[in-house]
C-alpha cells in the first residue's frame, strides 16, 4: 500500500474541535483568557508608546529658510529659533493659551507653501509661520501670527532669559541694562508717568526687542499688546482675551552679532539745543516777580563765569509769564497798551537764552476750559467720551500735577492748528529759543479704563502729538518717544531720585542706552544730582558723580546751581565740565550724528558694540561708549575712588584721557583708581 504524506502541522484548531473545546471550558478558564487579552492589549499599546517616545525627536523641523529655521519643541511646548551651520539656537519661546501637551506638528495646513507654516489647535487657536523679506541680506526673518479661535484665548508668547540678555521695549522706574534682571506685572505697553503710575512703563517704548544671540523681536504696531517681565526667566507678549478674537504679530528676525542694522526710522535733521540748563526755581507769584527772579539768576551766573546756556521755565512760569505778556481776558482796545507796559525783554538776559514749558492739558476752571464748555466746542479741542445713544459728548477728566483737567483733542485738526498757533505766539511774545512740552506720555482712555476709539489705541496720541509738535522746529522737546524716534525731536528723560539706587543715579547709564538703542541719541538728561528728593540731604559727592557722568550727554541740565550745594572746588569743576562738553563731547556727538543719520547706528552704544561675542559685555550698565572712539566709565557707587573697567574690543588700544596709559582692548582694569575729581574716559 501506498503511504499518503503526512500533512504538514497548520498550527491552527479546526472550528469544530474549537467551538466544541470552548464550550466544555469551565467558567474560571473563560475569565483567564479574557484577562490574557486584555493584558496583551495594554502591553502593546505601552510597547507603541514608549517606541513613539523612544524613536520620535523632541524637535522637529516647521520652517526652513536659508540659513536657519523654527522648530518645535515637544517637551516645552516651544518654538525654537535656530540658525545654520553652527545649529545654535538663538531663541526659545514658550507658547501659552494652547495645550503644550498635544502632540506637535506635522498636520501642517500650508505643506503647499514651502515658505509658510501652519497649525490649529482646535478650538483654541492657529498658528502661521512665514519667512518674511529680509532687510539686509545678513539677516533672515519669520513672520509669527497667532490667530484666537475664541473669544476667551489669551495668547502668550514667552521669550527665555536662559543664556540670552534682551534690551529695548519699554523703560522702567529703575532702568535695568539688560532687561533680564527688571520685573513687571503683565500691563498694556503704553508708554506713561511714572509720578502716576511708579510700577507701569516710561515715556519713552518701542515693539522692539534685541537679544544678545543677535534676534530681535519686533511686534506689529496695530496689537493690543500686554507686556510682563519676570526677572532672569522670561519676558511675555500677550494679548488680551475679550470679544474680538485680536491675533498676536510679531516679525523675529536673526542676524550675526548685534550689530545689524537696527530698523528705527531716522530724521533728516538732527534736533539742536543749547547747553547747559539752568531750570529757574525762584520767585513764581507773579510775573514781575519771575521776571526779577530771572534777572537775578542770570546776574548770578554772570558772577560765577557760566554765562551761556538756557534758563529754562516750568509750566507754572509759563503761564503766569504769558497771561502777563498777553492775558486773555483783556479787551482787544486795552492790550496794546498792555503789551508796551508789560513786555518781556528777553535781553534782560542775554546771552543766555529762554525755554518754556507747556502741556497738552488745561484745568477745568481755566477760562479756556470754560469757554469751550460755554460754546458747545468741547468734543473738538479736548478728548472727550462719545454717547452711545445720542446726547451730548463728556469731557474725558483726568489729573495732571494735582489738577483736575482735559486733555488736547489730537485727533481734531482744528483744535491742533489752535494749540500750535498759540505755541508760536508764546514763543515769539516771550522771545524763547526753546519750547519743550510736558504730559505727551499715556493712554488717558486707559487710565479711565475706557476703551479708546480706533485712532487713539496704543500709543497714537504720543505718535500723532509728536508728529505735530516736530513742525515747531529742531528746537522743541518733548517728554516721550513712541513710533517718534524719526522726528526731529529732543526727548526729556524723566525725572530721577536724588541717591544712589537704579532709580537715581545708577539709572542714569542704563536710561541712556536704552533710550539711543530705540532711536531716542537726542535727549535731555534729568538735572544733575536728581530732581527727585530722597530721604538722604544733599549729598555733594553724589552731585559730582553725576555731574561726570552728564558732561557726556547731548545736553547737561542743572536744578540746583553749584555754588548753592557744594564748595567752590565743585563750582570750578562744573566750569571745567562745562567746557569739555562744549570742545570734545559736541563735536563727537555732531561727528556720530551724522552716522546715525546715514546708518541707523545709535550714538551712545554699549560695551558689547565692540564685543558683539563676549558674553562678559552684555552685562555691563555702567559704561558707555560715544561712537566707536570714546568710552566713559564713571564712579556710581557712593564712597569709591576705585572700580573694574571693561576694555571692549579685543585687538583695538585704549589710552587714558587723565593719564596717558594705553592698555589693549578686551581686557578688565581691576581697581582702576578715579578719585572724586576725576571720570575714567578712554580713547580708542
Amino acid at each position: 500500500d501506498r503511504t499518503m504524506p503526512l500533512a504538514r502541522p497548520t498550527g491552527q484548531i479546526p472550528d469544530a474541535a474549537w467551538t466544541s473545546g470552548f464550550r466544555e471550558m469551565t467558567e474560571p478558564w473563560k475569565g483567564a483568557v479574557g484577562c490574557l487579552g486584555v493584558a496583551v492589549f495594554f502591553a502593546m499599546t505601552i510597547g507603541i508608546i514608549s517606541w513613539q517616545a523612544l524613536e520620535q525627536s523632541p524637535e522637529e523641523w516647521v520652517l526652513r529658510g536659508r540659513t536657519g529655521g523654527m522648530l518645535w519643541e515637544r517637551r516645552r511646548g516651544a518654538l525654537l529659533l535656530r540658525v545654520l551651520p553652527s545649529g545654535r539656537t538663538v531663541a526659545v519661546i514658550a507658547v501659552g493659551g494652547v495645550p503644550a501637551t498635544e502632540p506637535p506638528p506635522p498636520r501642517d495646513r500650508c505643506w503647499h507653501d514651502g515658505g509658510q507654516f501652519c497649525y490649529t489647535w482646535e478650538e483654541d487657536a492657529e498658528l502661521r509661520l512665514s519667512l518674511e523679506p529680509p532687510p539686509t541680506p545678513a539677516t533672515e526673518c519669520y513672520g509669527v501670527r497667532w490667530t484666537p479661535l475664541r473669544p476667551d484665548v489669551m495668547l502668550k508668547d514667552c521669550f527665555s532669559m536662559a543664556n540670552v540678555s534682551w534690551y529695548g521695549g519699554a523703560s522702567i522706574r529703575a532702568q535695568r541694562w539688560p532687561l533680564n534682571s527688571a520685573e513687571s506685572h503683565a500691563q498694556p505697553f503704553v508708554s506713561g508717568d511714572f509720578s502716576k503710575n511708579p510700577v507701569g512703563y516710561g515715556p519713552v517704548l518701542e515693539r522692539y526687542f534685541l537679544g544678545s544671540t543677535g534676534v530681535t523681536v519686533t511686534v506689529a504696531p496695530d496689537v493690543p499688546l500686554f507686556l510682563s517681565l519676570e526677572s532672569n526667566r522670561h519676558f511675555c507678549l500677550e494679548t488680551p482675551a475679550g470679544r474680538a478674537a485680536v491675533p498676536l504679530r510679531y516679525l523675529l528676525s536673526s542676524c550675526a552679532g548685534t550689530r545689524c542694522k537696527h530698523p528705527h526710522p531716522t530724521p533728516r535733521l538732527s534736533p539742536s539745543h543749547r547747553s547747559p540748563i539752568w531750570q529757574y526755581y525762584g520767585p513764581a507769584g507773579s510775573a514781575a516777580k519771575i521776571k526779577r527772579g530771572l534777572k537775578s539768576l542770570a546776574k548770578k551766573l554772570k558772577r560765577h563765569h557760566l554765562r551761556e546756556g538756557v534758563l529754562a521755565l516750568g509750566e507754572r512760569c509759563t503761564a503766569i509769564l504769558a497771561a502777563a505778556v498777553r492775558p486773555d481776558h483783556v479787551p482787544s482796545e486795552r492790550r496794546k497798551r498792555h503789551d508796551s507796559t508789560h513786555a518781556w525783554d528777553p535781553s534782560l538776559i542775554k546771552p543766555l537764552q529762554l525755554s518754556i514749558t507747556l502741556s497738552p492739558y488745561t484745568s477745568i476752571a481755566s477760562p479756556l476750559f470754560l469757554r469751550s464748555l460755554r460754546d458747545s466746542e468741547v468734543a473738538s479741542y479736548w478728548l472727550s467720551l462719545q454717547p452711545r445713544f445720542g446726547g451730548c459728548s463728556v469731557p474725558l477728566l483726568t489729573t495732571w500735577k494735582g489738577r483736575l483737567c482735559a486733555r488736547l483733542n489730537v485727533t481734531s485738526k482744528a483744535a491742533l492748528s489752535w494749540y500750535l498757533a498759540r505755541a508760536r505766539h508764546l514763543r515769539q511774545a516771550l522771545g524763547a529759543t526753546y519750547m519743550v512740552f510736558e504730559g505727551a506720555e499715556g493712554n488717558a482712555f486707559l487710565e479711565q479704563a475706557v476703551p479708546p476709539p480706533a485712532e487713539l489705541a496704543g500709543d497714537q496720541y504720543t505718535g500723532v502729538l509728536a508728529a505735530a509738535l516736530a513742525t515747531l522746529g529742531n528746537a522743541t522737546v518733548i517728554s516721550a518717544g513712541a513710533r517718534s524716534s524719526h522726528l526731529p525731536l529732543f526727548v526729556q528723560m524723566s525725572p530721577l531720585r536724588s541717591d544712589w539706587s537704579h532709580a537715581g543715579l545708577k539709572g542714569v547709564i542704563p536710561s541712556v542706552l536704552h533710550y539711543s538703542l530705540l532711536g531716542y541719541n537726542f535727549f535731555i538728561p534729568d538735572a544733575v544730582g536728581g530732581s527727585l528728593d530722597s530721604d538722604i540731604p544733599g549729598d555733594p559727592e553724589l552731585y559730582v558723580r553725576w555731574l561726570q557722568i552728564v558732561t557726556f550727554l547731548p545736553v547737561m541740565a542743572f536744578s540746583t546751581p553749584p555754588w548753592l550745594c557744594c564748595d567752590a572746588w565743585v563750582l570750578n569743576l562744573t566750569r571745567q565740565c562745562i567746557q569739555r562738553h562744549r570742545d570734545f563731547v559736541v563735536p563727537l556727538l555732531i561727528k556720530y550724528s551724522e552716522e546715525w543719520l546715514r546708518l541707523g547706528y545709535p550714538i551712545f552704544r554699549p560695551a558689547w558694540w565692540l564685543s558683539p561675542t563676549d558674553p562678559t559685555a552684555f552685562t555691563i550698565e555702567d559704561e558707555f561708549l560715544i561712537g566707536d572712539e570714546v568710552l566713559v566709565a564713571p564712579i556710581t557707587e557712593k564712597g569709591q575712588t576705585w572700580r573694574d573697567i571693561y576694555l571692549p574690543g579685543e585687538g583695538h588700544l585704549w589710552m587714558d584721557t587723565n593719564t596717558a596709559h594705553v592698555f589693549d582692548g578686551g581686557t578688565i582694569l581691576r581697581n582702576y583708581s578715579a578719585s572724586l575729581a576725576e571720570v575714567p574716559v578712554f580713547v580708542k
